[in-house]
C-alpha cells in the first residue's frame, strides 16, 4: 500500500466512482504518494501545522496509471525514494481514508499504522 495526503475537501470533492486529480498532476505529471514511514517527509516539507488533511491509502494493484519509485526532490537525507503516480487515481484503488494530523509542534509523523491496515 502506497499513501498520499491531501486536504479533506479536495477529497470529499471526488465524486463517487470517480477519480482524483492532485494539482502535482497537471504541474509535474505525477502524483506524490509515501511509504508510512516516509509520508511524514513531504508532510513536513509542504504542509507543516495544518490540520486539514487525510491519509488516503492506494493499493497500487488496483491503479491503471504507471507507478515509478523515484528519489525525492530534493533528495531526503535519508535517502528515500517515494512511488509517484502518473495519472489520476480512480475512487476504486482508494481502500482506506484516516485524517492525517501534525503533533502539539506542528509537525507530522509517520502513523501508527497504515490506514486500513
Amino acid at each position: 500500500m502506497i499513501l498520499h495526503f491531501c486536504p479533506a475537501r479536495d477529497w470529499e470533492a471526488v465524486p463517487d466512482g470517480g477519480s482524483y486529480r492532485a494539482a502535482s498532476l497537471d504541474e509535474v505529471g505525477f502524483i506524490h504518494c509515501s511509504e508510512r514511514g516516509t509520508v511524514h517527509l513531504p508532510a513536513n516539507a509542504v504542509a507543516a501545522g495544518r490540520t486539514d488533511l487525510v491519509l488516503l491509502g492506494i493499493e497500487e494493484d488496483r491503479l491503471d496509471t504507471p507507478v515509478r519509485w523515484e528519489p525525492g526532490d530534493p533528495a531526503e537525507p535519508e535517502g528515500a525514494w517515494f512511488p509517484h503516480v502518473y495519472g489520476p487515481i480512480p475512487t476504486s484503488a482508494v481502500v482506506s481514508v484516516a485524517p492525517y494530523r501534525p503533533g502539539p509542534d506542528g509537525r507530522f509523523r509517520p502513523p501508527s499504522m497504515t490506514p486500513g491496515g
